[in-house]
């Protein structure tokens, strides 16, 4: 069993940053990020893949996010540049067998918010 422990949500004014952290305990998975705003549909934000760290990112946040991975401490990064009142949603930690993006993931963290005021 994987769990997934994300961190770093927070209130912050538009044009700033954040970090959001998610730990995995157990085995190493493809991992990445998806987000959900109210009255929409959960949408794919970033992944990485394993054990080839590919990167790849949905079109509404290329060139301002950026996801990492720290194999040592099996913890996935979003750094989150620029941000615009429109990337305010909850964000999701996930992780699976497979390519996150095309398939369902198998783990799901718990959420964490993000609010950006204009």
């Amino acid at each position: 069993q994987v769990q997934l422990v994300e961190s770093g949500g927070g209130l912050v004014q538009a044009g700033g940053s954040l970090r959001l952290s998610c730990a995995a305990s157990g085995r190493s998975l493809h991992m990445g990020w998806f987000r959900q705003a109210p009255g929409k549909e959960r949408e794919f934000v970033a992944g990485i893949t394993w054990p080839v760290l590919s990167t790849y990112y949905g079109d509404s946040v290329k060139g301002r996010f950026t996801i990492s991975r720290d194999n040592a401490k099996n913890t996935v990064y979003l750094q989150m540049n620029n941000l615009k009142p429109e990337d305010t949603a909850v964000y999701y930690c996930a992780a699976g067998s497979r390519t996150i993006s095309v398939y369902s993931p198998n783990y799901w963290g718990q959420g964490t918010q993000v609010t950006v005021s204009s």
